[in-house]
């Protein structure tokens, strides 16, 4: 894989990634009609991952970022004129840094807009210039308790937390994903500290409460190994209501 450099238009054009897959979304992915992009390999285990099928970059397949730009190229008009973008997810993007930056730059060169679905595990091979290229980062922040989030993720919760106040002090617009599982991310006193979190951050321009699915149960039967949340309830309306008006308390916006 290419360095992360940017150094001439033959070493730009030869970065490749690895990509699970594809696909046109409305309203979850970033803002309008946005051509999102899977990448494959992720550094996390979640408990609720819905995408099993992206945790290992031997199973994608190899595409160049000329390759990339040119199925784009096939839906930006209707991108455009929907308000839309592009958002590289996953996986986890961060794991192939060179490939994001170069599809952010050029996607930028289009005028096209950027959005970025990151843990923030990896925040630190985000150098400055893929996060001026960066329209929005999508930052899934697990849980607040420490323990919670390492049981949860395998992974640790500092370099979310790290990550998200630098692109404050960068002033990168960041929405919020907090998943919301019973039992595991609905502790009151830990939304609580993350909404204080939060709010001192000026970047953050939204909270997405998103209730816990099990729409993944399939894949995890597919690939023959268990969902380890298949016995946990769905959260009710009621639970949903009171985390939004707990961030909602401390002044941010969140649906």
């Amino acid at each position: 894989m290419a360095a992360t450099g940017r150094a001439g238009a033959d070493d730009r054009a030869a970065v490749t990634g690895r990509i699970h897959s594809w696909d046109l979304s409305t309203g979850v992915d970033g803002p309008g009609t946005r051509f999102v992009l899977f990448l494959s390999g992720c550094p996390l285990r979640c408990l609720y991952c819905a995408n099993p099928d992206t945790w290992h970059m031997r199973d994608g397949h190899l595409m160049t970022v000329d390759e990339v730009m040119a199925e784009i190229e096939r839906y930006r008009p209707f991108i455009t004129a929907a308000g839309g973008g592009v958002t590289l997810t996953g996986g986890e993007p961060l794991l192939q840094p060179a490939f994001t930056a170069e599809v952010f730059r050029r996607c930028r060169e289009l005028g096209l807009h950027t959005a970025l679905d990151t843990s923030g595990l990896l925040g630190t091979r985000a150098d400055d210039m893929l996060l001026g290229d960066t329209g929005l980062v999508l930052l899934d922040i697990k849980s607040f308790d420490v323990g919670t989030y390492r049981r949860l993720t395998g992974g640790g919760l500092a370099p979310t937390l790290s990550f998200a106040a630098r692109l404050d002090r960068l002033s990168v617009p960041v929405w919020i994903r907090y998943v919301l599982v019973p039992g595991w991310t609905d502790d009151k006193a830990a939304i609580e500290g993350l909404a204080e979190f939060l709010s001192a951050l000026g970047c953050v321009e939204r909270v997405e409460v998103l209730p816990f699915h099990k729409l993944g149960a399939a894949k995890y039967d597919a690939l023959g190994i268990p969902f380890p949340l298949r016995d946990t309830p769905v959260p009710g309306a009621a639970l949903v209501s009171r985390v939004l008006r707990q961030f909602r308390a401390h002044g941010l916006r969140a649906y």
